[in-house]
């Protein structure tokens, strides 16, 4: 993890297991592949839904779970740093793979 969550409005991360996909943790505690569908936590809210992921980590549904600082919009779910964005966006190297085929999110 190299980005430090610190605000008041955070969601959850992780890499799917099975096959590398970045996702977010939705309504449900279920997790979610785009992130404007991500939920928002606040408060102690986010300490359990940090716990919640880390449960499916242990179970090897997830790797690498950590929060990042988001803020709502319109769209959905927008992170406020950079390196989340380009997470959210997909790989950067081709344009016929990954997300960049169904276009960006529009949180982003």
């Amino acid at each position: 993890m190299l980005v430090k969550a610190k605000g008041a409005q955070q969601s959850i991360t992780a890499n799917r297991l099975i096959d590398g996909v970045a996702v977010w943790l939705g309504a449900g505690n279920q997790w979610v592949e785009h992130v404007a569908d991500a939920a928002i936590f606040e408060g102690e809210a986010i300490a359990q839904a940090l716990d919640t992921a880390k449960a499916d980590e242990k179970r090897q549904i997830v790797v690498d779970v950590y929060p990042l600082d988001v803020e709502a919009t319109p769209e959905g779910t927008r992170p406020l740093h950079i390196r989340e964005r380009m997470k959210a966006i997909g790989p950067s190297v081709r344009r016929d793979l990954g997300k960049q085929v169904t276009g960006p999110t529009p949180a982003l």
